[in-house]
C-alpha cells in the first residue's frame, strides 16, 4: 500500500514554450481561438438554418466543424492560461481528461474525414444511387459511429496509459498532455503500452486513411472517364475542399509523430503539433466556405437576413 502511494503523482508540470509569462503569445492565440470558434460556428449555423444545405455532404461538414470547436477547446484555453501564469501545474485527473478528449476528438475527426470521402465516392461513382445510399439517416449513423469510435477507442487507450505508475519526474515537455510525453514519465517498462499505442494508432490513422485513399482512387478513375472537361472539373471541384482538409490534417499529424531528431530539437515537435491542433481547425472553415460557392452564397444570404432583422 505504501508503494502504491509512493508511485502516484498528484500533478504534472507542463513546460509549454517558456517558464516566463508570454502576453504576446496570449494575444496571438486568443485571436486565433476566437477566429476558429467564429468560423466553425458560422458553418454550423449556415448548414442548420439553410434548407438547401440539408444534404449529407453539408451535414458531414457541419459535424466536422462541431468536432473542430471541441478539438481546439481541449488545448488552447489551457495554453492561454499558462501564457499568463508561472504556475503550470495540471492535476493528474486534469491531465488524463485532457489527453482523453484530445484522443477522442482526433479519432472522431479521422473517421469523419473517411466517411466524407466515402460520401464523395458514392456521389461521383454512383450518382444514380446516391439519394438512396447516402440518406440523412445513413449520414447520421456514420457521424454517430465516428463519435462512438472516438469515445470507446480512446477510453481503452487512456485507461491503459494512466494505470501506469508515475514515480519520478512529473515534467511534461509539451504545452498539453500528449500521449507519448506522458508515457515516457512512467517508472516501469512501457513496452506493452507502446505496443498498445501502436495498435491504437494503426486503427485510428491508417484505417480511415486507407478508406480515403481507396475512395479517391475510384473517384479519379471515374472522373477521367468523363468525356467533358467541364464535367471533370465540376466533379473534382466537389472534392477539392475535402482533399485539402485531409492533406492538412494527416500531413501535419504524420510529420509531428514521425518524431525525427530535427523535429525534436529546439522544441520542434511542439511547434509542429500547433499545425494540426490549432491551425487546421482555423483553416477548415475558410477551406469549405471559400472553395464552395453553395456555402458561400448561403452564408451571404444568412448575413443579409440577420442584418435586415436588425
Amino acid at each position: 500500500m505504501a508503494k502504491r502511494n509512493e508511485t502516484q503523482l498528484s500533478e504534472f508540470i507542463l513546460l509549454g514554450f517558456s517558464a516566463s509569462r508570454q502576453p504576446f503569445l496570449f494575444s496571438i492565440f486568443l485571436i486565433i481561438y476566437f477566429i476558429t470558434l467564429m468560423g466553425n460556428m458560422m458553418i454550423i449555423l449556415t448548414v442548420t438554418l439553410e434548407p438547401q444545405l440539408y444534404s449529407p455532404m453539408y451535414l458531414f461538414i457541419r459535424s466536422l466543424s462541431l468536432t473542430e470547436i471541441f478539438y481546439i477547446s481541449v488545448t488552447v484555453p489551457r495554453m492561454l492560461r499558462d501564457f499568463l501564469h508561472l504556475d503550470k501545474g495540471i492535476s493528474f485527473i486534469g491531465c488524463a481528461a485532457q489527453l482523453y478528449f484530445f484522443c477522442f476528438l482526433g479519432t472522431t475527426e479521422c473517421f469523419l474525414l473517411a466517411f466524407m470521402a466515402y460520401d464523395r465516392f458514392v456521389a461521383i461513382c454512383h450518382p444514380l444511387h446516391y439519394t438512396t445510399t447516402m440518406t440523412k439517416t445513413k449520414c447520421l449513423e456514420l457521424t454517430l459511429g465516428s463519435w462512438l469510435s472516438g469515445i470507446f477507442l480512446s477510453l481503452i487507450q487512456i485507461s491503459y496509459v494512466f494505470s501506469l505508475p508515475f514515480c519520478s519526474s512529473n515534467i511534461i515537455d509539451h504545452f498539453f498532455c500528449d500521449i507519448l510525453p506522458v508515457v515516457k514519465l512512467a517508472c516501469t517498462d512501457t513496452f506493452a503500452n507502446e505496443i498498445a499505442i501502436l495498435i491504437y494508432s494503426s486503427v485510428v490513422i491508417p484505417l480511415p486513411f486507407l478508406l480515403i485513399l481507396l475512395s479517391y482512387v475510384r473517384i479519379i478513375n471515374s472522373v477521367i472517364k468523363i468525356p467533358s472537361s467541364i464535367g471533370r472539373r465540376k466533379a473534382f471541384s466537389t472534392c477539392g475542399s475535402h482533399l485539402t482538409s485531409v492533406t492538412l490534417f494527416y500531413g501535419t499529424a504524420t510529420i509531428t509523430y514521425l518524431k525525427t531528431k530535427s523535429i525534436q530539437s529546439y522544441g520542434g515537435a511542439k511547434v509542429m503539433s500547433l499545425l494540426y491542433i490549432i491551425f487546421v481547425p482555423m483553416l477548415n472553415p475558410l477551406i469549405y466556405s471559400l472553395r464552395n460557392s453553395v456555402i458561400k452564397n448561403a452564408m451571404s444570404k444568412l448575413i443579409k437576413r440577420s442584418y435586415m432583422l436588425k
